[in-house]
């Protein structure tokens, strides 16, 4: 599987993760805004994921449960700010065991000559020192394995 290519320039407080997947821009986006595909790829392969709020709109807020083999839960939450089908997805994200550090996420979906899709995904944080805090806590590997199953699960809904 293709892996994402993640950019964090040093001294800048964004990571910037591109990937291209194999199919087209319309589908991508819905499985960003649809509760039942969401909880088939977000989050750690060994972690299944609850969809607790999805409030798919301008305004509306998103919460995601993430539960560990040995039941400990994780939680995540956001504010969308903006949503235009099927181009972009402005939106806040918090890890609840964190609080008060807010990252403001940007993702772009584009389409390839090809019919493919490139999302381009930034994420901009309150200070360098959350940036990298991010980066250190695995970010990387859990946004790889979160794609390679959204991969996955393109290739069945095509």
């Amino acid at each position: 599987m293709a892996k994402a290519e993640v950019t964090a320039e040093p001294g800048k407080q964004e990571i910037v993760i591109t990937r291209i997947f194999n199919a087209p821009r319309e589908l991508v986006f819905k499985t960003f805004t649809d509760a039942k595909h969401l909880a088939k790829w977000w989050g750690q392969d060994t972690a299944t994921t609850t969809i607790d709020q999805l409030e798919a709109s301008d305004g509306g807020k998103w919460r995601f449960v993430q539960t560990a083999p040995d039941g400990s839960e994780y939680a995540f939450r956001g504010v969308f700010h903006s949503i235009k089908a099927p181009e972009q997805i402005v939106q806040t994200f918090e890890f609840e065991g964190m609080p008060g550090h807010v990252l403001l996420e940007t993702m772009t979906f584009e389409s390839t000559p090809d019919g493919k899709t490139r999302i381009i995904d930034s994420s901009v944080f309150q200070s360098v020192a959350d940036r990298d805090g991010m980066l250190q806590s695995g970010m990387e590997d859990g946004a790889n394995q979160s794609w390679n199953r959204l991969d996955a699960l393109l290739d069945t809904l095509k």
